[in-house]
């Protein structure tokens, strides 16, 4: 009798457990908030199959209730083997400005999300200035810094150089990158020059707003703090200087320009190619000229430096590049940088190399709709920049005027598009999350997150720059090739920015908002050296597939991992300046 009793116990335990764990509710949602006519979704999750459910949006300060409406279908992620049921709640037809929450109730359990706002312009007006708070805290500016950097060491050389200036790369890295990956040639991300561009590009973009928002002098200043750094990196011969590496020593005496290889191998290669952040150098250099402002150089000299870089890549691009070929990523950089020296000078020099570098990428589209990274069948996909290939060309358009150069662009912006939404749609995806294809053993799959195994030999991390770039492109994509707004291409281009966004700013499976201090959930504060580190403003790394997985199939977030944290927990400055971009695009007309 005793045994049974005690059998019975252990029964009634683990049946209380399994209920307890099946009765697991939670409410993910953009804890930031909505614009009031954009798109608006949380997800609910629980672990049984819910029918005929309905959610409310209550008053966050009131607590009445506003909306309701019925939860969506059932879906599960079978690639993430979380064992939990997904249910979307469509708020989107509520346009009203205020301060919400999401409410469900089951089983006279009431479950409420985190609080978030419905209001014009929100995500820029909530968030520029304090993206622009943490560049001006990412500058490499201390006393040690300027002192190591104005007197910086070329890797195997005794001459030095002043490369003062500059950001930060990430809340765990001092070093300063033009792009850190260059080794692996079709992994290489933007770093600096992207950054400066993203300023430059929303100053000029939503240059009133910033007015009335009272950032926009700090913003111009951040910018102009980039292309000093930039011209500085400019060598006498007319290449960039890529890296300035800290070896992650505490010593600034440390630091040397380097090229990388994998496993922080330092070379002599520290020649920046079109691909390794030149291009994006010579188009923010170009581009910020025309502001006829001055920082440390002259408005002259930014364009004569871009003008003298890119004459230079042009006789010497493929001696930098470290496979000796030209690859897409070098393809939408240069367009980048013919696009604004032509924008800036109006010659047709310019105007010619931008046709040239706009057909390179447009051959590169396949019938199914994704680009080719080499010349034979790597998809191209990207950690970082997967939007940028769409974003450069909606640049060019908007100097392109001649009829058939334009067609070709937006043809290829179309397709682009439309193979973004069809892969991310092929499979059960409540979250909305952007999928790709890419190459894995020899065989082209689709996953929703970048292969781990992959040319670089060890680096994968969490991608929200990705996430913030695929956002832009939809929305400058959509606007550049003339959507109607009842279009129900556009309304899908909207709704897949919007969950691109509303991902990184909590509506996740781990209800994290990566925007440091933003929302209710943050990951943990990282140090750095010379009193670096996490930032207001900064954005983490963010969720990746399963650890251990090389194609990058399941699920991962981890806060603490034996000091593997950085993948996912690391802010790193691209996230924030692709995030600039989003916003911008949201806001500009």
């Amino acid at each position: 009798m005793l045994k049974f009793r005690k059998q019975l116990r252990c029964i009634l335990i683990v049946l209380l457990f399994s209920i307890s764990a099946y009765s697991k509710t939670i409410i993910h949602v953009n804890q930031v908030g909505f614009d009031p006519k954009s798109p608006k979704i949380a997800i609910i999750e629980h672990q049984s199959n819910l029918l005929n459910s309905t959610f409310d949006i209550i008053d966050a300060d009131s607590g009445k209730t506003v909306f309701t409406s019925k939860i969506g279908k059932a879906e599960s992620v079978d690639d993430w083997k979380l064992g939990n049921f997904y249910y979307k709640a469509d708020f989107s037809s509520l346009q009203k400005p205020g301060n919400y929450k999401v409410s469900f109730k089951i089983t006279d359990q009431i479950y409420t999300s985190a609080r978030f706002s419905i209001e014009e312009d929100i995500l820029a007006k909530r968030t520029i200035s304090s993206i622009v708070h943490y560049y001006n805290k990412q500058r490499a500016n201390t006393p040690e810094e300027l002192e190591a950097d104005k007197n910086m060491l070329l890797f195997g050389s005794t001459k030095k150089v002043d490369v003062h200036g500059g950001w930060c790369d990430a809340s765990g890295d001092v070093s300063k990158y033009f792009s850190h990956l260059a080794y692996a040639n079709f992994v290489s991300p933007q770093q600096t020059p992207l950054v400066t561009w993203s300023l430059i590009n929303t100053s000029e973009s939503i240059s009133k707003k910033l007015v009335h928002w009272k950032i926009k002098d700090s913003l111009d200043n951040e910018a102009i703090w980039g292309a000093d750094y930039m011209m500085r990196c400019l060598s006498d011969e007319d290449y960039f200087y890529m890296i300035v590496f800290s070896y992650f020593d505490k010593n600034p005496a440390a630091r040397r320009i380097v090229g990388l290889k994998a496993n922080s191998v330092t070379t002599d290669e520290y020649q920046s190619a079109f691909r390794e952040g030149a291009g994006m150098a010579i188009a923010s250099l170009a581009r910020i000229s025309k502001w006829n402002k001055n920082g440390d150089f002259t408005s002259k000299q930014y364009l004569d430096g871009a003008k003298r870089a890119y004459a230079h890549l042009l006789i010497n691009n493929t001696k930098y590049d470290d496979d000796g070929k030209e690859n897409i990523i070098d393809d939408y950089c240069a367009l980048m940088a013919t696009t604004e020296l032509w924008i800036a000078t109006n010659e047709n020099f310019y105007k010619d190399e931008a046709r040239k570098w706009a057909h390179k990428l447009e051959n590169r589209m396949t019938d199914k709709g994704w680009f080719r990274s080499n010349d034979a069948n790597r998809p191209f996909w990207h950690a970082a920049d997967a939007g940028l290939p769409i974003v450069a060309l909606t640049r060019y358009l908007k100097k392109e005027s001649d009829s058939k150069e334009r067609i070709a662009a937006e043809n290829v912006i179309k397709k682009a598009l439309e193979y973004n939404l069809a892969v991310s749609n092929n499979v059960t995806n409540p979250f909305g999350y952007a999928r790709q294809s890419f190459l894995y053993n020899d065989k082209i799959q689709d996953g929703f997150f970048i292969p781990h195994d992959n040319e670089t030999g060890w680096w994968w991390q969490g991608e929200n720059a990705r996430l913030a770039s695929l956002a832009t492109a939809a929305i400058e994509g959509g606007k550049s090739i003339s959507l109607q707004k009842n279009n129900t291409t556009k309304k899908s281009l909207d709704l897949y920015a919007s969950q691109q966004l509303s991902w990184i700013l909590g509506c996740n499976p781990y209800s994290m908002c990566f925007l440091y201090k933003f929302g209710e959930n943050n990951v943990p504060y990282m140090h750095s050296n010379y009193g670096h580190g996490s930032e207001k403003g900064g954005i983490s790394n963010g969720i990746t597939g399963k650890d251990g997985n090389g194609d990058g199939s399941g699920i991962d977030f981890k806060m603490e991992d034996k000091g593997n944290e950085w993948r996912w927990t690391e802010q790193w400055i691209p996230h924030s300046a692709w995030f600039l971009q989003a916003i911008t695009a949201i806001v500009e007309p």
